[in-house]
């Protein structure tokens, strides 16, 4: 009888042991279910592009909130991991090496910038991984990595997309120019939009009477002016990275050089920062931009991504604003996003898939890729700032100081014309 009453407890333990462990088996079974999706990147968070790349985390971060209040993607939260590639292109393999061996993300995402793009890809090529890329210029032209988007709105041509809207200004202008000059850093970027800039030169019936490059070490300016004034141009075309574009700024203005038309290509005058220290230099400059809070460019959801950039910019002390890269860096998550919700997959063939076949709807407006990952239709802006009284940062919400020439579809103003009449208001 104490024999049977000793097995009944042995098997009534045991039983009871049985069903502690399968509550625990279930009890974490979800909980490893709802580890998060890693989606790893590299960003530019010192060097000369931490001016653009702080702002492009920041509207990240936003898209990571706004993402995991929905519920995440496919029901896990999301996480973003991401490690300072410092403006150096050398930094760059090393980084999505880590991200894919070590931390073992889901997905990638691409840097900000041509030159730090380019290292990238070619890792996401031997991975056969996805690569959605935020304001890349003509990476893909040469692979054709059928994988491979790019959120920048240059259209299927990408290189002469930069200054194609400058060079329609001044060719509608009577007389028309007769001569341009190009000059550009000496870099990936600056090259292939120097590259465009000699087709849209050659379509346009222009002589070329100045062509060249710069170390991107420069810091004194002054002499490339003199050089490209003895030319005696009617337009110039400017292919430089943010602080060559301030250091050409200022040359020209010192130097009192006035060439019909001036600008195109120069990264770095879009930056609030930059904008703010050169102030009424800038009038008369046309330039690219991608987009602007003006009237014609109000897409769903954009204002509200902006309003909450500028809470968190205000504590980050970082661009205040975040016209330039903030919107398209959350929009480019929206693509992934997008992707991800309609093929219920993380899979990298699929989503590419998807986006290859799929318009996109974004807060900077609908995206339709190419074959190459190019924006089917080209977008790109070219603005003209006009009486810019002084430094406040006011004078830069004021979408009356920042006229949108082309395209027409967004056009809000006229260009002043030559740059001389400008530099007088």
């Amino acid at each position: 009888m104490v024999q049977n009453a000793r097995r009944r407890l042995f098997i009534w333990r045991c039983a009871a042991a049985s069903v502690v462990a399968a509550a625990s088996t279930l009890l974490l079974a979800p909980a490893q279910a709802q580890e998060p999706i890693k989606i790893g990147f590299s960003m530019a968070l010192t060097g000369p592009l931490a001016g653009a790349g702080q702002g492009a985390l920041i509207g990240m971060k936003v898209w990571e909130d706004d993402i995991n209040k929905k519920g995440g993607l496919l029901g896990r939260k999301v996480q973003l991991v991401y490690y300072d590639d410092k403006s150096n292109p050398a930094e760059v393999p090393g980084i999505y090496s880590k991200l894919l061996d070590v931390d073992k993300v889901d997905l990638i995402m691409g840097p900000y910038a041509t030159t730090q793009i380019a290292p990238s890809l070619p890792i996401a090529i031997q991975r056969n991984k996805l690569l959605i890329s935020l304001f890349g210029t003509g990476v893909n032209d040469s692979f054709k990595y059928n994988r491979y988007f790019s959120m920048i709105p240059t259209g299927p041509n990408p290189k002469p997309a930069f200054t194609k809207g400058f060079f329609e200004i001044a060719m509608a202008q009577n007389p028309k120019p007769q001569t341009v000059a190009i000059v550009a850093a000496d870099a990936e970027f600056g090259r292939n939009v120097q590259d465009g800039a000699r087709e849209n030169a050659k379509a346009a019936g222009l002589k070329i009477v100045y062509d060249r490059t710069y170390p991107p070490t420069t810091t004194d300016f002054a002499p490339i002016i003199r050089a490209i004034q003895a030319t005696n141009p009617d337009i110039v075309v400017i292919c430089s990275y943010p602080l060559d574009s301030v250091g050409m700024v200022r040359a020209v203005n010192e130097i009192g050089f006035t060439p019909k038309m001036i600008g195109g290509g120069m990264v770095g005058l879009q930056f609030t920062a930059i904008k703010q220290q050169l102030g009424p230099l800038l009038n008369g400059w046309v330039n690219y931009e991608t987009w602007i809070p003006a009237k014609t460019m109000q897409y769903p959801g954009v204002l509200d991504m902006v309003a909450k950039y500028q809470e968190r910019a205000k504590a980050e002390k970082v661009d205040p604003l975040g016209y330039y890269l903030p919107p398209w860096a959350y929009a480019y998550l929206q693509v992934l996003e997008q992707a991800v919700n309609a093929t219920k997959s993380l899979e990298d063939a699929k989503l590419a898939e998807y986006l290859h076949k799929n318009p996109i709807k974004t807060i900077v407006g609908e995206v339709k890729f190419g074959p190459i990952g190019e924006w089917q239709d080209s977008r790109f802006l070219q603005v003209q700032y006009q009486n810019i009284g002084g430094t406040d940062l006011k004078e830069f919400t004021d979408m009356d100081k920042q006229a949108i020439l082309t395209p027409s579809s967004v056009k809000t103003g006229n260009v002043i014309y030559p740059f001389a009449n400008a530099k007088k208001k």
